[in-house]
């Protein structure tokens, strides 16, 4: 299929329409990302974020190799990864949980109700601006916030809160 501007973008499984209903307009989610790349998408209803800077998800990884930190993502948190590089800042979506009751606040911040997410296009793989770093995999597959808790449990222990 010949890819198109106007397709560049465009979702390309369930599971980008399904964080598209995270908006009271999914289709607007869906605009955006065919117009723009990328959706900005309200936070606490269907997901959340868990915001985690490069520090700590490279000393969690071990390195800062791109292929290395992205397997590593893909097999410790089972779920979509948003990386930011110009940010250098990465996103784990996780089920929506009460930010107050997470524990790692100071080192990793979650996001939840009230506050929005800058999702980017399916295409968009990285490793510069605005990408995936690991892809949502189902409908409503996300990250378990355990797992994104230890990660960052190990990432600040292994001096990545520096």
């Amino acid at each position: 299929m010949d890819e198109t501007p106007q397709t560049k973008h465009a979702p390309a499984s369930a599971a980008f329409d399904w964080l598209a209903h995270a908006q009271q307009e999914p289709q607007q989610a869906h605009r955006e990302w065919t117009e723009r790349g990328a959706a900005l998408l309200p936070l606490g209803t269907r997901f959340n974020a868990v915001c985690l800077s490069a520090r700590i998800v490279h000393a969690g990884a071990g390195t800062t190799d791109f292929d290395i930190v992205t397997r590593t993502l893909a097999e410790l948190l089972d779920g979509p990864v948003i990386h930011n590089n110009p940010q250098q800042m990465y996103y784990a979506l996780t089920d929506p949980y009460p930010p107050a009751r997470w524990a790692y606040g100071y080192q990793a911040a979650m996001l939840g109700s009230g506050q929005f997410l800058s999702v980017p296009a399916a295409d968009l793989t990285g490793p510069v601006g605005l990408h995936w770093a690991v892809r949502p995999s189902a409908v409503g597959a996300l990250c378990p916030v355990p797992a994104v808790a230890a990660l960052v449990a190990i990432g600040t222990r292994t001096g990545g809160d520096r």
